[in-house]
C-alpha cells in the first residue's frame, strides 16, 4: 500500500514564540549561499526596524513538523516579502509557493498596491518561482564590506561638520538616491544610532554622509553629494567618514549597482560581498 503523502499546512506566525520563528529562519537558510543566521535579539530588532506583521507572516509545517517560514512587512499601499525559506530536507512539497500565496493574499487583505521582494542573485529556484507569481525584475542591489584600513587616497581640502540624529533624520527626508526597504527613511529612523557628517570644498560645494554608528561597524550609509562635482564630493565624503571611523568594519546594504558612486566607494576599498535581485508584483 502507498502512504498517503501530507500536505502542507500554514498558520499565522503569531501561533508561534520568536524563538520557533528564529530557529525555523536559520534551519530554512542553512544552505544558502549567504545563510545570513539570525539570533532572537537580532529577529526582534529586524521585525521593529522593518514593520513585519506578524499576523500577516506564516509558518508551513508537514505532518506535525515545522518546514518553513515568510513574513510580511506592510507600509502605507506597500508589502514586502522576507525571511522566506523552507528546510533543505522539506522543498518540494510546494510549502515555498504556498507561503508565498498567503502572503501575496495577506498584502492584498491590508492595502497593499505592490509587493516588493529581494532574492540573492543565482538562487534560481526562488527567483522562477518568484517569475512565476507575477514578480518581474527592477534592479539589481549591491551588498559591499570594508574592512577598517586607512584611506590613504588623495583628496581635496575640505571642512568638517559633525551632524546629530535629528539633522541627519531630516536630511533624509530630501535623500535622491533610490532606497530599497532595508534603507529606506522608516528603517532608517527605528534602527537608529544614526549619524552624519557634512563637508564642504575650498570652492564652496558641499554634500553629506549618512550612517548608523555602531560598536566597530558602521553601516546603512546614505551619501549625497549635493553641488560642485559630485564624484570629488563623494570622495572627500568618504575620506571624512573613514578617517573618523578608522577601527571600524563597515558595511553597505542595497547599493544600486548602477549608482554614480559605486566607483568611489570601490577606490575606497569597499567590496562586493553579494547581489540581490529586486522583484516587483504590482497587485492594483
Amino acid at each position: 500500500m502507498t502512504a498517503k503523502k501530507r500536505s502542507v499546512e500554514l498558520f499565522p506566525a503569531t501561533a508561534f514564540p520568536i524563538e520557533t520563528l528564529t530557529e525555523t529562519y536559520n534551519r530554512a537558510r542553512i544552505d544558502y549561499i549567504v545563510p545570513m543566521p539570525m539570533n532572537v535579539a537580532r529577529m526582534r530588532a529586524y521585525i521593529h526596524n522593518y514593520d513585519v506583521e506578524l499576523e500577516s507572516s506564516v509558518i508551513a509545517t508537514l505532518g506535525r513538523e515545522i518546514v518553513g517560514l515568510g513574513m510580511l512587512g506592510v507600509r502605507d499601499q506597500r508589502a514586502w516579502i522576507t525571511r522566506l525559506g523552507v528546510a533543505p530536507n522539506k522543498r518540494r512539497n510546494n510549502a515555498g509557493q504556498g507561503m508565498m500565496e498567503y502572503l501575496i493574499q495577506q498584502a492584498k487583505e491590508r492595502g497593499a498596491q505592490q509587493v516588493t521582494l529581494e532574492v540573492i542573485k543565482d538562487n534560481w529556484p526562488a527567483f522562477y518561482l518568484f517569475k512565476k507569481l507575477g514578480f518581474h525584475v527592477t534592479r539589481e542591489l549591491l551588498v559591499l564590506r570594508r574592512p577598517p584600513i586607512k584611506a590613504q587616497l588623495k583628496r581635496k581640502p575640505y571642512t568638517l561638520t559633525f551632524l546629530d540624529a535629528a539633522t541627519v533624520s531630516a536630511l533624509l527626508e530630501g535623500r535622491q538616491s533610490q532606497p530599497s526597504w532595508l534603507d529606506e527613511l522608516p528603517s532608517l529612523r527605528k534602527a537608529g544610532n544614526l549619524e552624519g557628517l557634512k563637508i564642504r570644498l575650498v570652492d564652496g560645494s558641499y554634500g553629506w554622509v549618512a550612517y548608523q554608528h555602531a560598536l566597530y561597524q558602521l553601516a546603512r550609509i546614505v551619501l549625497q553629494p549635493e553641488t560642485g562635482d559630485k564624484m570629488t564630493v563623494a570622495h572627500a565624503l568618504l575620506h571624512a567618514l573613514h578617517t573618523r571611523h578608522l577601527l571600524h568594519d563597515t558595511k553597505l546594504e542595497n547599493l544600486p549597482a548602477v549608482d554614480p558612486y559605486r566607483k568611489v566607494f570601490e577606490e575606497f576599498g569597499y567590496l562586493v560581498s553579494f547581489t540581490r535581485i529586486e522583484m516587483h508584483l504590482d497587485l492594483s
